[in-house]
């Protein structure tokens, strides 16, 4: 037995065994239902080729209701087909008489992918476990299972049916990718190896501060640079002018009320916070460079901020690669526009070189393959959202029904 809070493929002898697997496959799609991006595709194959010798019943969702993109996995169980080298049948039931028919008939070795789980109104229900345990989903399919496995982390933050109601009434597993991810961000969180610097971007502003404030509090990271809307965020509450672009992008986020939780975060732990000290402004497509003490000065407010600037871009890049461990989260800027990527990319360039290495999910995940440089970095999280509450010291649904599952299994 493993000495984990949780179980995973490696305490139990899964050959024979049918195999509840909860895999996320949601991927951006063409109009015309082709897969576009099959990377969390391939992050699950490890899992299911050591699961090569049990009976797999696979269960994912593909976007949301009133998304364009919100399709059956039809296109899902034929891209798996051709990356796996083998047939993955797709059923368009979830739990249904067809659905439990092909279950059935499961032989050693054969998949079956299920319809996409958000079809079904009750996925999404935010209940507790015991709940979601006796909807009609869990009723029908448990008794045909011998295990259920989680290997879906980007959508473990989530209190929805399909991530914990099984492990209420099955002995439940973490698959490759989801102990991947637990042991790789543990491994951040902890920050044993000095210096710890966490980078964070983009426009999940809510959330970075949360993270900040867990890390520097809890003495899990030495320094905090903050780029992207973030960084903007922490400027206002340093009274500096950012102009009104600018501000008018964070009163359309909604995010104006962070303003002063920055500022209470920049009286506690100022030395240990890292904001720009230049950006780049956008001006008709062009780059313009220039001091943030100098943006009021030179008539630049009016301009929006789309990159850290160069000096900023250096002094990061030195403390970055410096550190013992890195935890990077959100891009530095406006990086789908090549003008305004050096940021990003510079800063990725950065983490390659230090000691341990971790990229968050979304944004900041897209730039970084983009840069080629992934093979370089230690962990590349699967998670954007998952990603963020796991380092803000949030416990994961996801993970937590896990846990509770062993702790039951191991009490037995």
């Amino acid at each position: 037995m493993s000495t984990r809070d949780y179980l995973t493929i490696d305490d139990f002898d899964l050959s024979g065994k049918t195999i509840l697997c909860r895999l996320d496959l949601n991927s951006p799609m063409t109009p015309d239902q082709g897969i576009l991006d099959d990377k969390r595709f391939r992050s699950s194959l490890t899992t299911l080729r050591e699961l090569e010798d049990s009976r797999l019943v696979l269960m994912s969702h593909q976007s949301r209701p009133g998304k364009q993109d919100f399709t059956t996995m039809e296109p899902h169980a034929k891209q798996l087909s051709k990356l796996l080298g083998k047939d993955v049948k797709y059923v368009d039931d979830i739990f249904g008489s067809r659905a439990i028919s092909e279950i059935k008939k499961l032989k050693e070795g054969d998949i079956l992918m299920l319809e996409n789980v958000r079809f079904f109104s009750e996925e999404s229900m935010k209940r507790p476990a015991r709940e979601h345990a006796m909807s009609v989903m869990v009723r029908r399919l448990y008794p045909l299972m011998d295990f259920y496995m989680n290997d879906a982390f980007a959508v473990s933050h989530r209190s929805h049916l399909s991530i914990i109601g099984f492990t209420q009434v099955l002995p439940s597993i973490a698959g490759r990718l989801m102990e991947k991810e637990i042991t790789s961000l543990s491994r951040g969180c902890k920050g044993k190896n000095r210096p710890c610097v966490y980078v964070l971007g983009g426009a999940k502003v809510d959330d970075s501060l949360k993270v900040t404030e867990h890390v520097l509090a809890n003495k899990k990271a030495d320094r905090v640079l903050l780029t992207g809307v973030v960084s903007n965020i922490f400027l206002a509450a340093k009274g500096v002018d950012i102009g009104k672009p600018n501000m008018e992008f964070i009163q359309s986020q909604g995010y104006v009320d962070q303003i002063p939780l920055a500022e209470q975060l920049l009286d506690r732990f100022n030395d240990q916070i890292g904001l720009p000290f230049d950006v780049a402004l956008n001006k008709d497509g062009e780059r313009v460079e220039e001091f943030i003490e100098m943006l009021k000065k030179n008539h630049h407010s009016d301009l929006p901020i789309h990159d850290i600037g160069l000096e900023t871009i250096v002094a990061f890049s030195k403390e970055i690669r410096n550190a013992q461990t890195v935890i990077m989260n959100g891009p530095a800027g406006v990086f789908e526009n090549e003008i305004f990527s050096l940021g990003t990319m510079e800063l990725i360039e950065a983490a390659t070189e230090s000691g341990f290495s971790v990229i968050g999910g979304g944004h900041i995940a897209a730039a970084l393959y983009k840069s080629g440089l992934d093979s370089r970095i230690d962990h590349v999280s699967t998670g954007g959202g998952a990603c963020l509450d796991f380092l803000a010291g949030e416990k994961l649904p996801g993970i937590e029904a896990l846990k509770e599952s062993a702790a039951r299994y191991r009490a037995k």
